[in-house]
């Protein structure tokens, strides 16, 4: 993944460390995925109804999005290594307390601990990685922990499939275990302490405020990214399913198609870092759009599940293109005393974006099933054409550092 030759003595620094995070990633998701498709069974036959069923689905994504936000500037003042592991073990512990039999309302409150922590890890993975590595490979290092998540959410759910609703408390002890296993690798690559970043890293120099001038509106069309790809998410995370089902498609095929969507993104992920750390990031992030927003509008006028699965593969690689393009954008564009606050503020827009998305589109499905779909892509594409305009005169390449200098800063 990273081979540019005139880098390779200051990549030994952060290589390990950007390994030991993408595979903490992968560990927390295979853990989580693992009982997400399932978790809705398991409430009803804990004895709550569908209303409570998506208060507790719901609670995960509410918790996060103040989460993130707090563990951003936490993160900043903290360190981000400790943030990390305080998330990856709140997420242990939440996830064992599902064992207990605690009513709706409780594990309404065990989701939302979940949606927390599971928030605090991530924003604390991402910001984490941006603040030690060089911008010149941040694309890569940045697909890296996105691949290591989407591994894991393509394997959890054949796991939990596998397993079956009849012994989903083995699956909360699995989540449990894998969570806490995730924190070795970052015990073991990134070392005590507040994190102090790689001497090679280049981030927003400070000059500039971000709230102003050319990085505002960098800065702005990052929210402008999240809010579109979280509006998007919604629809699938409630209406995807429906769909299908609608369509005749078996629950094989239902998995199978939430697998097949992951898998692209993660064999995409290293050509896609390549591309944000070679290429318009501008364009990658925009292109990368408007292949989902196109899709939304033709996905529930198709018959043929075998079409809306095989169609899911094409929308993976185009959002595998824009999510580490928006990321190096966010990062470089931030002064590196502000990598936390601004990934929390990313992914908390999003993920509110996701909730509030996903709340209204199963009321919108049931006036038609094109109905979500249809809105979510007219919004997005809106949303999407202010992007060419807020980054008019920003420049969308990365600014390469001089091979000799980048080799005297790591000795």
């Amino acid at each position: 993944m990273f081979r540019d030759a005139q880098f390779r003595d200051a990549q030994r620094s952060y290589v390990p460390l950007v390994a030991g995070v993408a595979l903490a990633s992968f560990l927390q998701w295979l853990g989580s995925s693992a009982v997400l498709p399932l978790l809705p069974l398991y409430l009803q036959r804990r004895g709550s109804s569908d209303a409570m069923v998506g208060i507790v689905m719901g609670a995960f994504f509410a918790a996060g999005v103040l989460a993130q936000y707090v563990s951003g500037h936490l993160a900043d003042r903290v360190g981000h290594r400790s943030v990390l592991l305080f998330g990856l073990l709140g997420y242990a512990v939440f996830s064992a307390a599902f064992l207990l039999d605690v009513g709706g309302t409780g594990y309404a409150l065990l989701r939302a601990g979940q949606g927390a922590t599971a928030g605090a890890a991530e924003v604390a993975m991402l910001a984490l990685v941006t603040w030690t590595v060089p911008a010149h490979v941040r694309g890569r290092a940045v697909s890296a922990v996105f691949g290591g998540q989407l591994a894991g959410i393509a394997v959890g759910p054949l796991v939990g499939s596998a397993v079956g609703v009849a012994h989903m408390g083995s699956l909360f002890v699995v989540s449990s275990l894998v969570a806490v296993l995730a924190g070795i690798p970052v015990l073991l690559t990134v070392g005590s302490g507040r994190v102090a970043g790689n001497a090679g890293a280049t981030h927003g120099s400070g000059r500039e405020h971000p709230d102003r001038g050319p990085a505002r509106r960098v800065l702005t069309g990052v929210l402008v990214t999240a809010v579109t790809a979280g509006l998007l998410t919604g629809i699938y995370e409630t209406c995807w399913t429906l769909l299908l089902d609608l369509r005749g498609a078996s629950t094989w095929q239902i998995g199978l198609s939430w697998t097949l969507f992951a898998l692209p993104f993660v064999l995409a992920m290293p050509v896609a870092g390549w591309a944000a750390d070679h290429h318009d990031r501008r364009l990658l992030v925009v292109v990368g759009l408007i292949v989902p927003i196109v899709l939304a509008v033709v996905y529930p006028w198709l018959a043929d599940v075998r079409w809306l699965i095989g169609l899911g593969v094409l929308e993976s690689l185009g959002i595998a293109f824009a999510y580490p393009a928006v990321q190096s954008l966010l990062t470089e564009a931030v002064p590196a005393d502000a990598v936390g606050r601004a990934q929390g503020r990313f992914v908390s827009v999003q993920t509110a974006a996701i909730a509030v998305s996903a709340g209204v589109s199963g009321g919108l499905f049931a006036i038609a099933p094109w109905v979500p779909f249809t809105v979510a892509a007219v919004v997005s594409l809106g949303l999407t054409a202010l992007l060419p305009l807020l980054w008019r005169g920003t420049s969308g390449r990365v600014a390469r550092p001089d091979p000799v200098t980048e080799r005297r800063r790591s000795r």
